[in-house]
């Protein structure tokens, strides 16, 4: 069964028509679906129509939350309810287009674990698509995973995923990226993407700077999620050294002008160098700090979860069934 998991909000105008393309390209597919809408606090009258579709065709479902908590927790919802064997997200406003269920099922089938959607040719405001396009070469060039498209909405993936992926903020955009990381295999498709028929973007300026401050976390996440110290003890031991350095060097230029009389006695404090060096000096002891109380949290609540992901198993051998010499 293939689950479609659709976050909602004031979205009344579309939810119909989104309904009916589902159904049309899955039972001309022959496609096994459920369709879960997620009323992430809407205001007009989405819920309604989601009550409505569920009492009329029972692949539908629909979960409603008491107010607005974001896509991020929309989709966790939605994944902890489904049954399928693959997970699709995808958005409500019609922009992405159903007919592109078959190719992400085929493209699974070729033994790729997510399929992230690729908007070939977007259909968005300038000033949208050029910082995406930066936004999406960082995301490459800090993760390793490099896609067209990182932020599109349209996505499929298999069911273990969201068991050891785990999505809170607004890394919902960053799902393949943290599979990636968990060594699931990464796929991209170009999908059709239309143009918005009904109500407005739930995006504004701010989400490009969320959108760093969240990439900047899914690095350190990836990269250093279970060695801290490794990032956090590497900065403060460089900026220790540094002012180990610089007050050293000071301490030698002292020696040498007050002891040995080889330069003319000067006055040490005043210098900048010496500022520098003990702030330096500051600031790598408390990167050091952090680092070790980075590593006394992980180390007592890393154990709540792998950190490494099982593909397949072989069946385990009994126990009581004796062994064969080869």
């Amino acid at each position: 069964m293939l689950s479609i998991v659709i976050p909602v909000l004031n979205e009344e105008e579309s939810l119909r028509e989104l309904h009916r393309q589902i159904v049309d390209v899955c039972q001309s597919n022959a496609i096994n679906v459920e369709v879960i809408f997620i009323d992430d606090g809407s205001t007009d009258t989405s819920w309604s129509i989601i009550s409505d579709l569920a009492e009329k065709d029972q692949r539908i479902s629909g979960i409603r939350f008491r107010r607005n908590f974001g896509k991020a927790a929309a989709l966790t919802a939605g994944m902890n309810a489904v049954r399928g064997n693959y997970i699709m997200m995808m958005d409500a406003d019609l922009q992405d287009d159903p007919a592109e269920i078959p190719s992400f099922l085929a493209k699974i089938d070729e033994g790729y674990d997510v399929v992230n959607g690729w908007k070939e040719r977007r259909l968005d405001p300038w000033h949208k698509v050029y910082p995406s396009k930066v936004f999406n070469w960082m995301v490459g060039a800090l993760n390793g995973l490099k896609l067209h498209d990182h932020n599109c909405g349209i996505k499929m993936f298999r069911v273990e995923v969201p068991r050891e992926v785990r999505l809170y903020g607004e890394m919902h955009r960053f799902i393949a990226v943290l599979a990636h990381a968990r060594g699931f295999k990464v796929a991209e498709v170009p999908v059709h993407h239309r143009p918005r028929q009904f109500g407005y973007s739930k995006y504004g300026v701010r989400r490009f700077l969320r959108g760093f401050l969240d990439l900047l976390t899914v690095k350190f996440l990836t990269g250093f999620g279970q060695r801290p110290q490794h990032m956090l003890g590497g900065i403060g031991l460089f900026f220790f050294g540094l002012g180990v350095l610089g007050l050293t060097y000071l301490g030698v230029l002292w020696i040498l002008m007050n002891t040995l009389h080889v330069f003319e006695p000067a006055p040490i404090g005043g210098r900048p160098l010496l500022l520098y060096s003990v702030a330096s000096l500051l600031l790598g002891a408390q990167g050091l700090s952090l680092g070790m109380l980075a590593e006394l949290i992980v180390a007592n609540t890393g154990r709540e979860r792998d950190t490494y992901s099982v593909s397949d198993r072989t069946p385990f051998v009994d126990q009581d069934r004796p062994t064969v010499d080869v």
